[in-house]
């Protein structure tokens, strides 16, 4: 017999459901979520769910008006997705069919809410259970959209549609691997095509997303039916439907990256399109959509340059939607002088500039993708909130603000800037000579707007158009520094952004009387905006000086006074929302002056500012991670004058991770409670790597060796924690600590080292978070390589262990660069006291090692990995037959920095000396011999080095 519910149970459950969604009865809503916390251990909890959410009209038994009613499947249907997603595997079989039988039925709802809710359970069930997990599902939706039977209802064509969407968008390569001989996908893509016919635009619309979820892909199944998706992209370009065009448009911006041929034959016409739809500025989505063609084509080698004949009639477009429009105006209105007010709990969002943990010591590259506020038309990749609870028709609360300030969203204004930022760098020239007229008429505009606009297109240019405009700096720097002073915001906000983008080229002026013209008073006058009346352009002086730091760097040590005391002022002055942008000025001035800021004057003016916020923002305060990560820069900067200030800071930080732990581990255990923000754990954890560096070794001895819990004990959790950023500067805390205080690591390294080793498994890579995962492994080799130096023939029970993994990674050829550098270093440092050891596996690792060391630059790092090598060799001479060409020319390019040269590296050129007399030894007639495998100028460096 088929399950049916039982009255009670039915009964408490949807009251609970009900008052779950109470905000105007918090203790009701509370009491809710421990009960349904509670029922979540019932084994016929998703059948009531299922049942309550697919039952389009309110149960016998039950008293409910429609809005509760609706109320009510809305909840169920959101705690059934999240069941699915927690407890896939511990559902019953039964249960799972009653769901895949029922749910579906909400798709022919006349709520589209509701069908929009059908859709996130289906495709959460898709994402646990695969494919095969429900074969028949996508026939049926395909079916339901194509109307095969003629008898489908409206509304359930679209729920299908919007159900399958939603299953292409999350489950985009298991859609594309072969079940058997068949890829789902070779029947999905053809299909969503003839949907893109439909008479309904509402599918037209998702049909083409449907697609263009995939274009990216490059599956073969599209490809194959690129040119029949080009005759109906060209056919709906000018469909009735603004969301049809809309999704012609990312399509178009999507094949330019994986067919760009396809597009050149079209770009006349495209070019026209584009102009149109940009100009339809009544649906502004749709406009910034076209406006994202230029800003594709612009960055694609292939294609850029067929632009060059249409500028005349792209840059005029690009220009004019970069005009404030009325309605941003309006909302705009009324921030006056707004320095003094209090900012709300939603403005208060940090953006983190930098992200210090990941190692990159081998190759020395630090990548610094910086998107300056205030005005800029940057557009913030990766800073969205990812909240995987919240899919399309979910209730949740919702903050008009965000989506409703233009200057805090993508809009076509930015992207229009942004386009003619790449058109300046493809262009250079022509593009400065198009807007010139432009900017002669607008910049000194009698209407701000068109003020503004003239601003934003001076700065958009500078860095592509630098060339053609520095002979007009002379005259545009010092009137730009005049409209700091504008009466409208907004213009002195953009002033602020543009002089920031001309700020390199005040700082590189060649004489001090030069300088003094023009680059100090550009630097004076974005300092005093730091302090203007109005927020948003305090922020956008910050931002702007921030990036002036940058660009002057060392050069801006002799103002570092001045700077500071303003400084001091904005931590005095400043609301919320501004102090995070302050701390990244502050942390980017340590950045650039080093070991410059530690003077005493200084060090009195900054660390008490400092220091007292370090007091005023509590341990749960999200202010605390700038603060945390402002500290680090500041701590390595001062060095051992950060010693007075060390023992609290440290101390706190200690507390703050141990905090976290708890309130993880208490969240594990307890669904109700929330789990705590590892950024705590992420930003602390930097904060004592940068205070062991700063300080003497005796003095972070006696931190580490004082710490209430113990460090490494703390460190252990946060080496397994399940967050990528935690465990990577977890295993950067590590490296730090074996470099620093080694002998308070060393008692704890029998526990840590088998989690490192695990760490090393790239197998424990997720596919959807691979780039983080490999910055983890990366930390963990060279944390590796740090402990093996210190800790020597102790190393002996991990060696064969580390081997494996290492091995595991160099013969990787998905490993990024810098991981393949890190791992053969700490491969190489391993066989500094270990050779004996290792020299048995030569032959398997020889070759990788050299391939990958051969990229590193000549550093201390490189010069402790070649000499372990070479120890393992001396120690096995014969297992180097095949690679003895390979040695040899690297011994023959070796670079002996004195620079890197360390105690422990100071003999390596004799024992370069001695491998090769070795091989001289063994091998009659070596000089010929080795000349036939490696190159004649090497050859003659080891003639000339080492005597060969």
């Amino acid at each position: 017999m088929a399950w049916q519910p039982q009255q009670e149970p039915l009964g408490q459950l949807s009251g609970c459901l009900k008052d779950s969604l109470s905000g105007h009865n918090k203790t009701a809503q509370k009491q809710a979520e421990i009960m349904l916390a509670q029922a979540k251990s019932s084994p016929d909890i998703n059948n009531y769910l299922t049942y309550l959410f697919s039952s389009s009209q309110v149960p016998p038994g039950l008293s409910y008006t429609p809005e509760e009613y609706h109320a009510v499947r809305s909840a169920a249907a959101v705690m059934l997705k999240n069941n699915i997603r927690t407890g896939y595997k511990s559902i019953p079989p039964e249960s799972l069919a009653l769901v895949r039988q029922s749910v579906p039925l909400a798709l022919q709802d006349k709520n589209q809410s509701i069908r929009s809710y059908a859709g996130n359970v289906i495709t959460e069930i898709v994402n646990r259970g695969g494919i095969l997990g429900w074969p028949e599902l996508l026939p049926e939706l395909l079916a339901l959209v194509g109307n095969d039977t003629g008898v489908v209802s409206p509304e359930a064509q679209e729920g299908a549609m919007s159900a399958l969407g939603k299953v292409c968008e999350d489950n985009k390569k298991m859609l594309d691997k072969d079940y058997q001989g068949q890829r789902p996908l070779a029947y999905i893509i053809p299909k969503l095509i003839s949907f893109t016919a439909n008479e309904k635009p509402r599918i037209r619309s998702l049909a083409l997303a449907s697609i263009n979820v995939f274009i990216p892909q490059k599956p073969q199944a599209l490809l194959v039916s690129l040119d029949d998706l080009l005759n109906r992209l060209f056919q709906l370009a000018n469909d009735t439907s603004s969301d049809v065009r809309r999704q012609v448009c990312r399509a178009f911006v999507q094949i330019v990256e994986i067919r760009p041929d396809k597009i050149l034959p079209h770009i006349s016409g495209l070019v026209d399109y584009m102009i149109t739809q940009q100009r339809k500025i009544e649906d502004e989505e749709l406009a910034c959509d076209a406006a994202e063609f230029w800003l594709t084509v612009g960055e694609h080698s292939e294609l850029w340059k067929s632009l060059g004949p249409y500028l005349n009639k792209i840059i005029p477009v690009l220009l004019e939607s970069m005009v404030y429009s009325e309605e941003d105006i309006a909302m705009l209105e009324g921030g006056g002088d707004d320095a003094d007010e209090e900012d709300r709990a939603e403005d208060i969002k940090p953006k983190f500039a930098k992200n210090k943990s990941a190692r990159t010591l081998a190759n020395g590259e630090e990548v610094d993708e910086n998107g300056q506020n205030g005005g800029s038309y940057v557009k913030l990749s990766g800073m969205e909130e990812d909240d995987d609870d919240l899919d399309e028709g979910e209730i949740e609360e919702f903050d008009d603000d965000d989506d409703g300030n233009p200057e805090d969203r993508w809009n076509l204004r930015k992207c229009s800037a942004a386009a003619l930022d790449v058109f300046a760098t493809d262009f250079r020239g022509p593009v400065f000579e198009t807007i010139l007229p432009y900017l002669m008429t607008n910049l000194k505009h009698p209407e701000w707007p068109y003020r503004e606009a003239a601003v934003l297109a001076l700065g958009a240019v500078a860095e592509g158009c630098i060339d053609v405009v520095t002979p007009h700096l002379p005259d545009l720097v010092p009137y730009l520094i005049s409209l700091l002073n504008d009466p409208e915001p907004l213009v002195r906000q953009i002033t602020c952004w543009t002089l920031g983008r001309y700020s390199a080229w005040g700082a590189s002026l060649s004489t001090p009387a030069l300088r003094a013209q023009f680059f100090e008073p550009m630097m004076e006058g974005i300092l005093t905006k730091m302090l203007d009346s109005n927020k948003r352009v305090q922020e956008a002086g910050a931002s702007a000086f921030a990036h002036l730091e940058e660009k002057a760097g060392t050069t801006i040590t002799p103002y570092c006074e001045p700077i500071i005391r303003q400084f001091v002022r904005c931590f005095e002055k400043y609301k919320d929302r501004n102090m995070f942008i302050l701390y990244d000025c502050v942390q980017t001035l340590a950045e650039n002056v080093g070991h410059g800021l530690a003077q005493p004057q200084l060090i009195e003016l900054l660390m008490p500012a400092l220091i007292h916020r370090w007091h005023k923002v509590s341990d749960q305060s999200r202010e605390l991670f700038p603060l945390l990560e402002c500290l680090s820069y500041v701590a390595n900067a001062l060095a051992e004058s950060f010693a007075p200030f060390a023992q609290p800071v440290f101390t706190r930080c200690i507390t703050i991770i141990r905090q976290n732990l708890e309130e993880y581990v208490a969240a594990v255990n307890n669904p109700i409670l929330d789990t705590p923000d590892k950024d705590f754990l992420v930003t602390s954890l930097d904060l004592l790597s940068a205070i062991i560096q700063a300080l003497d070794g005796k003095q972070s001895a006696a931190l580490v060796s004082g710490s209430q819990p113990r460090l490494f004990e703390l460190l252990q959790f946060c080496m397994e924690d399940p967050e990528n950023d935690v465990r990577q500067s977890s295993y950067a805390l590590l490296g730090d600590c074996a470099k620093y205080v080694f002998p308070q690591l060393a008692p704890f390294l029998a526990t840590l080292l088998p989690t490192l080793i695990q760490q090393l498994d790239l197998d424990s890579i997720i596919d959807e978070q691979i780039e983080t995962g490999f910055s983890v492994v990366n930390n963990a080799c060279w944390s590796a390589g740090e402990i093996s130096i210190q800790h020597g023939k102790s190393m002996a029970p991990y060696v064969e262990q580390l081997l494996h993994r290492f091995l595991e990674i160099l013969g990787n050829p998905e490993v990024p660069k810098s991981v393949l550098e890190n791992a053969a270093i700490a491969l190489g440092r391993l066989g500094l006291e270990n050779s004996g050891i290792m020299a048995p596996h030569l032959a398997s690792f020889s070759e990788p090692f050299l391939k990958s060391i051969n990229t590193v630059e000549f550093t201390s790092e490189k010069a402790t990995a070649f000499k372990g090598f070479c120890l393992i060799v001396v120690s096995n001479p014969q297992a180097m037959e095949k690679d003895l060409g390979r040695l040899c020319t690297a011994i023959a390019r070796y670079k002996m920095e004195e620079a890197f040269k360390t105690p422990l590296t100071a003999d390596l050129q004799q024992l370069f000396q001695h491998t090769l007399d070795l091989y001289k030894s063994l091998i009659p007639e070596f000089s010929p011999y080795i000349g036939s495998l490696i190159s004649a100028a090497d050859l003659n460096n080891l003639r000339t080095v080492y005597n060969l």
